[in-house]
């Protein structure tokens, strides 16, 4: 496979040989765990407070099939960072240096078959639940590759593709519990544009080896103003989710959560625009870190009710 033979290639003949736990943070970095362990936290509190708010606690935390979704997403959002990490790996070399150093602990043919059992094991956790869930990941392992392969050579496609794979974890489980409703879709929306602005100031803070490797982002190709001000406008378009949401008493104490991003997203475009170097950026890229986790734990305050009597 072309693959494969692209992996012999970047594997050094005698490669150096490293204890196993070595191995073990090195693949952890290529697989961002600190990532994962959100995107499963995630899941369960939108399962708990989203999603399913009628079911007890338990019965969700003993659900086999949400256990079976879970599982196969993080396989598959896992080998999903692993074949980015195989195609990003040159320009890697000089946005991420260090991490780059650790990532290569583990040798790219290694990956490689790490990246085959890890997309396998998804499709069999899925298969477990249903037909549905094992098709709907088999399109997702696609995708993922498409995006790695395809996908990121067009600046504008990249940028949605990219935000849309991120928030497909969130949409397996919608779809399973089958919960359609107003408030889902516009906090996906929400959701969704902070995915755009974070892609953006990534390609931003990644500008120099992506000019090296002559790989085309909206930055290179329209240049860091007009990625500036398209932020901007994306900010902008956060609002109308916002406010909607507000009408709402169901949202509770999330309100609070609310109010914070529209302050916390007004100092980020006030930074923005006095932002230059890569490190101003990975400040930004960090903040937008830090709002989303935040909002993956504010899902608790959507009825806090709901945890006394659960947890009771």
């Amino acid at each position: 496979m072309d693959l494969l033979k692209a992996a012999e290639q970047n594997t050094p003949k005698k490669p150096k040989k490293y204890p196993f736990y070595y191995k073990f943070f090195s693949l952890l970095s290529v697989v961002r765990g600190y990532n994962i362990v959100i995107i499963v936290i995630a899941q369960y509190l939108a399962s708990i407070f989203i999603f399913a708010p009628e079911k007890s606690l338990r019965s969700i935390l003993l659900d086999l099939d949400l256990y079976l979704i879970v599982l196969a997403t993080i396989c598959v959002v896992a080998s999903g960072y692993i074949i980015n990490n195989f195609y990003d790996v040159n320009k890697d070399k000089i946005n991420k240096p260090q991490k780059t150093k650790l990532d290569s602990i583990v040798t790219q043919k290694t990956k490689l078959y790490i990246y085959f059992t890890l997309n396998f094991l998804g499709f069999v956790f899925a298969f477990f639940v249903s037909w549905k869930a094992a098709l709907f990941f088999a399109v997702y392992i696609f995708l993922i590759w498409l995006y790695s392969h395809k996908l990121r050579l067009y600046p504008l496609v990249k940028l949605f593709s990219a935000a849309t794979l991120a928030l497909l974890p969130f949409f397996v489980i919608f779809v399973y519990y089958g919960n359609f409703s107003k408030i889902i879709f516009t906090h996906a929306s929400f959701l969704f544009f902070i995915l755009l602005i974070k892609e953006l100031i990534k390609d931003l803070e990644t500008l120099q080896g992506d000019i090296v490797s002559d790989y085309i982002t909206i930055p290179i190709k329209y240049n860091e103003r007009f990625t500036k001000m398209l932020i901007t406008l994306i900010v902008f378009l956060t609002i109308p989710p916002i406010l909607f949401l507000l009408r709402y008493p169901e949202i509770g104490l999330m309100k609070y959560y609310f109010y914070f991003s529209v302050l916390v997203l007004l100092i980020f475009l006030i930074l923005l625009w006095k932002s230059n170097t890569k490190k101003d950026y990975m400040l930004l890229h960090t903040i937008l870190k830090l709002l989303i986790i935040a909002g993956v734990f504010s899902l608790a305050l959507l009825d806090t009710s709901v945890i006394l009597k659960r947890l009771l």
